[in-house]
């Protein structure tokens, strides 16, 4: 993979493809670029497309210290610009999707749309609680077993137990300090605030269960669109690709005037 290198830390990516406005894929909390995998491959066939490693994750440098949203959002805002990204249409799963809200408001004039993908923002009453209380548990040296427990719980995957496995054990295998700073700061997030700021067209994709108050977003965000894939888990960038490809790429379709980069 190749890689840029932002501050000392270097983060890697992989880029295919020609034609814009650009995708800019961000993975989920303890994946990698491969989790989005079935979208690279697709979107590249018609625009350029770059899916990122964030920082503690896949093959970018994990070194020690805080992973908050705002070093993330530096660091993609690094990608884009050193790659020539013109106004990308970010693309982000699970929490690489509140840190695509975060881009998109740290930046509304930069992107051409956001997609996010059972992202946990402006969520229901109780959700982020929920999630919380796994912090301190992931502290503990039962760390790895917290991972596959609590990914384990919403992970779908019926279809695959082989892939389930991989996956469990691929994110229980992440430094332990690079996950649960990333978790932390992530929930921390002011997501309705991010929404608020964010003016460019808006997809928000559920896998089933939803992990934001619809109605609730679309008062901050009248421009939003949303859609639903069926017969998956959380993880329905890589279980069905192709329901998930169809309904990002219609979006962009409709919603994305003028090619550009």
């Amino acid at each position: 993979m190749p890689q840029l290198e932002r501050e000392g830390v270097a983060l890697n990516y992989v880029e295919r493809g020609s034609g814009g406005p650009a995708a800019l894929l961000i993975h989920a909390w303890g994946g990698d670029h491969t989790f989005m995998a079935p979208q690279l491959e697709h979107f590249a066939r018609t625009r350029r497309t770059v899916a990122v490693d964030l920082r503690g994750h896949g093959k970018s440098a994990k070194p020690e210290g805080e992973y908050t949203t705002d070093t993330f959002v530096k660091d993609l805002a690094f990608l884009r610009e050193r790659l020539g990204l013109q106004k990308p249409i970010i693309v982000g799963h699970s929490l690489g999707g509140m840190i695509a809200l975060a881009f998109a408001a740290a930046s509304p004039a930069d992107v051409s749309a956001v997609v996010l993908l059972d992202s946990p923002i402006v969520t229901p009453p109780g959700l982020l609680e929920n999630f919380r209380s796994v912090i301190e548990p992931l502290r503990s040296p039962a760390y790895p077993q917290v991972m596959r427990q609590f990914i384990g719980s919403f992970v779908g995957f019926a279809d695959d137990p082989a892939r389930k496995e991989q996956v469990l054990a691929q994110m229980a295998a992440n430094p332990q300090h690079a996950m649960v700073s990333t978790i932390e700061h992530c929930l921390a997030q002011d997501t309705a605030a991010d929404a608020k700021k964010c003016t460019a067209p808006f997809l928000y994709v559920s896998s089933g269960p939803w992990y934001t108050d619809v109605a609730r977003l679309r008062e901050l965000c009248p421009q939003l669109v949303t859609g639903q894939t069926v017969g998956s888990g959380h993880f329905h960038t890589i279980e069905v690709p192709d329901q998930v490809n169809a309904i990002v790429g219609r979006f962009v379709e409709t919603a994305v005037a003028a090619p550009q980069n």
